[in-house]
């Protein structure tokens, strides 16, 4: 999608969702206090690092550690109801505005991850990710790895601004649906170990 497109569909997203984001803003400050806002690094285009920022889901850790093992009892009920309208990814918005992100793209995902990658799942960062992809309206995070993968690399091989309106469009068809999120069980998905050689 051309960029100019993007930063005028961005905009116009932040202006008209700005009552619900502050209305979303605020209830995570009642229920989990400060921070309002999750900020990770995570990887871009080319493989350059940013900042990605959500709404916060999920109480403070103990542990320095991710472990998504922990992460359900974390999360709160405000914070499930988030993730399930993917409500907190809403703040992305921001980041498709900066230019770190895209509207439609493969997710962006740690920073970690990027020593583990094959030469053809490393083609994912050949575009910018994006705040819904293919794989999303594929699955989302309850599909494994390897299709998650595919699925990005097919978005970079088959990218249109025509295929990018028909995932979104196709975002909002699953947002309707309230459809599950994440592998059953877990909160998020798993951390990517790398592939089976």
């Amino acid at each position: 999608m051309p960029r100019l497109l993007e930063l005028l569909i961005s905009l116009v997203a932040l202006v008209l969702l700005s009552p619900l984001l502050l209305l979303v803003a605020v209830l995570v400050l009642i229920t989990m206090g400060r921070p309002v806002f999750f900020l990770q690094e995570r990887t871009g285009i080319a493989g350059r690092p940013f900042r990605i920022v959500k709404f916060r889901t999920m109480r403070r850790s103990d542990v320095d550690e991710v472990d998504t093992t922990r992460d359900a009892s974390r999360l709160t009920w405000l914070g499930h109801l988030l993730r399930r309208t993917s409500l907190d990814e809403l703040p992305e918005l921001f980041n498709v505005f900066r230019g770190d992100m895209s509207l439609v793209g493969p997710r962006p995902l740690l920073p970690e991850y990027l020593e583990l990658y094959d030469s053809t799942q490393s083609r994912r960062h050949e575009v910018r990710p994006g705040i819904t992809g293919w794989a999303q309206v594929n699955g989302r995070n309850a599909i494994d790895w390897e299709t998650r993968f595919r699925f990005d690399v097919w978005y970079v091989d088959n990218r249109s601004t025509l295929l990018d309106f028909r995932i979104m469009f196709s975002t909002i068809g699953q947002l309707m649906k309230i459809s599950q999120t994440s592998q059953p069980g877990r909160a998020t998905q798993d951390k990517f170990r790398g592939s089976a050689s």
